[in-house]
């Protein structure tokens, strides 16, 4: 059996995609992880956080926060665009503190 290139390269994005919207589905309906990763934050996202949350690191196209129960809600209401899992087994460690 060979793989057709076209489908593997069509079906990747599409299966990377579909992990991302899954992870930020649970995460939104659940907020059950230890930490969130914010993708993208906008500018002065940072400063906008609310009390209770602290930014554990920080990178050039995210940022790693822990807080209280209403973690997510808070992240969404500073303007973050997409707010996944953070701090479980297995996920990829992020350089530099914040």
């Amino acid at each position: 059996m060979t793989i057709d290139a076209r489908r593997l390269i069509l079906a990747l994005p599409l299966v990377l995609a579909g992990w991302i919207a899954v992870l930020a589905l649970v995460m939104r309906l659940t907020g059950t992880a230890p930490a969130a990763l914010v993708i993208l934050p906008p500018e002065g996202f940072v400063a906008s956080l609310p009390a209770g949350v602290a930014v554990t690191s920080a990178g050039p196209f995210s940022v790693t926060v822990r807080g209280g129960a209403d973690l997510v809600a808070a992240l969404y209401a500073a303007g973050a665009p997409l707010v996944l899992p953070a701090g479980l087994t297995g996920c990829l460690p992020q350089g530099g503190g914040g």
